[in-house]
Parts: structure tokens; sequence; C-alpha cells
């Protein structure tokens, strides 16, 4: 069995669904599995030409790859069936692809309206907190317990290890939300109910010996959908904003811009052990003469793209691990 994982390295948003997506087009997974979070993050794709969104449904579904929303995910019934759909309607054969894991937790109608009335943290109200709370506190409902998901439901250890095509099993790991929203790790409170890291995955059902590749996955600059004050005071945010359509998939809130932390970049990529960093959006600073970071207290201001993508490699590897490879993409297109 052999894994690979896309995790985010900052606050979601990122671009882990194009990353995602590049992977199934490259690579001959047999399996694509989202292994946290739930509708409340949307990944937004572009395959063959058109755009979807997807916040359930993992990407392999636009390959025909078996596509499993993992035991570590929360999922709403309705909004996932909505979204099979939706993606059928659309010419993907989800309904003979999708699965859900027998033992995944599902979001209620209550939870949807205790998580609707959050002022404080800034949630997507979908739910998730107060799924998660009941899943840990040992009164959840669980898939299994949903007669509208039969059709879908699969037990993860057979498929994964009572499976007659074990040895040739080759799965990509699909996250939700970013390092920076961790529940352990991120800016408590201000963070989701789920864990965001690669360890994450491994909670799905995999040993820590089959991960071949960690994808940490960051934009140039920073964005953050929330409650807390976190956007800087440089007036290019609001054009970087613009440029970038940086406003949530989900939601449709604008999303919140700042420069780059290369100390948290550095810890995430530390903590998840990442093999590979991708950093997206290069293309929005294109043209407007600005390309900062923060490193520790200090803003550093390069004058080209080149410049910035120099410090970057040389840090990670400096840094991190001298075996770090460091890719820079605009938005659309994965480089």
């Amino acid at each position: 069995m052999i894994a690979d994982v896309v995790v985010d390295l900052q606050y979601g948003d990122c671009g882990k669904g194009k990353i995602a997506h590049a992977l199934c087009r490259e690579r001959k997974y047999t399996h694509v599995i989202r292994y946290n979070g739930g509708c409340n993050a949307g990944h937004t794709i572009y395959h063959n030409g058109q755009k979807f969104v997807t916040h359930h449904i993992p990407c392999g579904v636009f390959f025909g790859i078996k596509s499993i929303i993992g035991p570590g995910c929360v999922v709403h019934t309705d909004t996932f069936l909505k979204e099979l759909e939706e993606l059928e309607a659309a010419g993907i054969p989800a309904k003979k692809l999708v699965h859900v894991a027998n033992n995944a937790h599902i979001i209620t109608d209550f939870h949807r309206a205790e998580d609707g009335k959050d002022e404080a943290i800034g949630t997507t109200r979908r739910g998730n907190g107060p799924a998660y709370r009941d899943k840990y506190g040992r009164k959840g409902v669980r898939a299994l317990d949903d007669p509208k998901l039969y059709p879908y439901l699969i037990d993860m250890y057979r498929e994964l290890y009572e499976n007659e095509a074990y040895n040739e099993i080759e799965i990509l790991f699909e996250g939700a939300q970013g390092f920076g929203l961790d529940v352990d790790w991120g800016d408590y409170p201000y963070v989701t109910s789920s864990h965001c890291t690669v360890g994450s995955a491994l909670l799905n059902g995999v040993p820590p010996r089959a991960i071949r590749d960690v994808w940490g996955v960051a934009k140039i600059y920073e964005t953050y959908v929330g409650a807390k004050d976190f956007e800087g005071p440089d007036e290019i945010f609001e054009t970087i904003r613009e440029r970038g359509q940086e406003y949530g998939a989900t939601t449709g809130r604008p999303r919140q811009i700042n420069w780059l932390d290369f100390d948290m970049l550095k810890m995430a990529t530390r903590i998840n052990g990442c093999t590979k960093v991708v950093f997206n959006k290069m293309d929005v600073l294109e043209g407007l003469d600005a390309w900062c970071l923060y490193d520790g207290p200090n803003l550093y201001q390069f004058k080209k793209r080149d410049d910035i993508e120099l410090w970057l490699s040389g840090k990670l590897e400096l840094e991190v691990d001298d075996n770090i490879e460091v890719m820079f993409s605009g938005d659309k297109e994965f480089i």
C-alpha cells in the first residue's frame, strides 16, 4: 500500500483541490480519500475547462477513481446527495464512484441550528463543530445509521486490507482546511474542529510506513476567513483580494489578506514532514511589484518573483530539509 497526502500549510483556501486534481491526472491512484472536515470546505477545481466547487466529494471522481469520504470526516447527508446529483448532471458518474465510510459521523439538523448561532469564532455555520463534539462525546450519529446513505457505505478496513488488490492499492489523501486552523496547532480558539495535519490522514486507516509523499500547499500570501482580526494595514491587500478572487468557496465571505508568515510555514512543513511544497497564486502578485513575507518580526520585500522564489527554496531547504522539492504555480494551472 502506498499513500500520498495533500495538506494545507496556512489557513485553508490555498489550492489543495487544484493540486489533488493535478496528481490524479498524473498518477495512477486506486483511491482518493477525504480525511477530515465536512461541507464547511470548498475545493475549487477546473476540469476539462469547467469549474466545479466540491464540498464533501473527493476529486478522484473526475478521473474515474474510487472516491471515499473517510471516517475522519463529518457528513451532512442532504448536502452530500445534492452534490452527487450536481456532478451527475454535469456528466460525472459520481454515484458509481463515491462512497462514505460507514463509521464517518453525521451532521444533523440540530448541529447546523446550533452552529448557526456562532458569532465568536466565525465558523461557516455548517454544523461541523457540534458534530465533532458529539462524536467525541460518544453520542454521535454515524453514517451506518442513516438509511439514505446505505447505497454509498463502505467498510474502510475491508476495502483497504481484505482486498484482492491489496498490494496494488495507491491512495491520495485530500485534506481540508489548513494547519493554522488545526484544533491542536492552530490559533486556538480561532480554529476548525478537526485535525488538519498528515496525522489525521493516518487515522483514516493507513499505517505510517505507507506514506510516500506529503504535498504541502501554501499561497504566496495568506488569507483567513473568521472572526479574528487578521488583515494587515497595507492598502494593496484590497487589490490582491480582487485579483485573487479571495472570497470563500463555501460562504462567499471576503477573505482577510496578509503577507506570508515564514515562521508558521516552517512549523507546518516540519510537523507534516512535507516532501513537496507548492506555492500557489504567484500570478496574482505579478505586476503589482509587491513580493513580501514575514520572517519573525521582520517584513522583507523582494524586487521580483525570482528573488522570493530563490529565498523560499533556499530557506526551506536550509532550515527544514534539503530534500524538499519546492514549486511555484499560478492560479488555474499546476506547474
